[in-house]
């Protein structure tokens, strides 16, 4: 038996499942606008683990969503994970969000756009086929009426993520499937992260950051 805390602070959305063999027992999350994650992921950590009436010495792993995503969201989860495994001995396991994000569409044919909003019309994207195999590599990239061409002209392809209100004011395609009000969540990080636990994929507690994907910029606060 396996007992993973899984973590997820990619965007707004603050979410924390506990999972035993790869299914989530226990989920805890919010999607505050304000992102409240500094304030809420130790809170919802603890609620967890009571829930499931287990101490943080039960757990045999603590998995995180490691990026791409908000630079600020990604240093809390991280840090957090980092610090229970220093504290209690624990191995790292290292999920891509947008891989976890995927794995909410059902679906048997067809392709995945996994996106996450990167500000103005750029998004984080990924793209994976029907067995969820990840076909095109992680990338940053600024929409227009021709993004994700190729892959329309071939068959019925689901976008999902923050990143769908944008795209659906560029692309008109009778085979565009649009996934709305959907955001990472632990809850999906809880077979991916088993299925490394049982192979041993651990990360380097010390030397392990998160996947920004671009540097991070900070931008002027606005003008009161």
């Amino acid at each position: 038996m396996s007992l993973i805390l899984n973590l997820e602070t990619a965007t707004t959305n603050c979410s924390v499942s506990l999972s035993k063999d790869g299914k989530t027992i226990v989920l805890k999350e919010d999607n505050d606008k304000s992102y409240s994650h500094a304030e809420r992921l130790h809170v919802y950590i603890d609620a967890v683990l009571k829930e499931a009436n287990i101490t943080s010495n039960d757990l045999d792993a603590i998995a995180v969503s490691k990026g791409p995503g908000s630079y600020t969201g990604l240093r809390i989860g991280v840090s957090a994970a980092k610090g229970l495994c220093f504290a209690l001995n624990k191995p790292l396991i290292a999920i891509p969000t947008l891989d976890a994000l995927a794995h909410q569409i059902k679906m048997e044919k067809g392709i995945v756009v996994s996106m996450l909003d990167a500000r103005r019309m750029e998004v984080y994207s990924a793209i994976y086929d029907s067995d969820f195999k990840q076909i095109r590599e992680t990338q940053a990239e600024i929409l227009d009426e021709t993004s994700f061409k190729n892959y329309l002209e071939q068959g019925k392809v689901y976008f999902i993520g923050n990143g769908v209100e944008k795209t659906k004011t560029l692309i008109n395609h009778p085979n565009a499937i649009f996934v709305d009000d959907k955001l990472p969540s632990a809850n999906d990080m809880s077979a991916l992260a088993f299925k490394k636990y049982k192979e041993n994929n651990f990360e380097d507690v010390a030397y392990f950051e998160p996947y920004y994907l671009k540097d991070f910029v900070a931008l002027k606060p606005k003008a009161k």
